[in-house]
């Protein structure tokens, strides 16, 4: 199993386990978990709807490509820890971060 947290806009925090080798994106396992996460463009990249900030675990992730740093750069505000959760694969990467749901603008 595949550990991480998860804190949710209104504060309150989650632990998540999922099944190693489930090929799936962070996003989608948010939004199966019921959070509030719109993936208007259902994870391509393409509509920085579903960002989540990397409070811990930052540097255990994979690199960031140039099309999600393209797109988080229309964001009002964006530092090294915002990621777009459709853009993060479940897998061992994961194990141990703590990814916060930043409040909509």
């Amino acid at each position: 199993m595949i550990t991480f947290t998860v804190e949710d806009r209104d504060g309150t925090t989650a632990s998540i386990e999922v099944p190693e080798g489930i090929s799936l994106s962070l996003m989608e396992v948010l939004k199966g978990s019921d959070y509030n996460i719109m993936a208007t463009c259902g994870g391509m990249a393409l509509c920085a709807t579903c960002p989540v900030q990397v409070l811990k675990g930052v540097e255990q992730l994979p690199p960031i490509s140039d099309a999600e740093l393209d797109i988080l750069d229309t964001l009002p505000i964006v530092d090294d820890t915002l990621r777009l959760s459709c853009q993060l694969r479940i897998d061992e990467r994961l194990e141990g971060c703590y990814f916060k749901i930043p409040a909509e603008d």
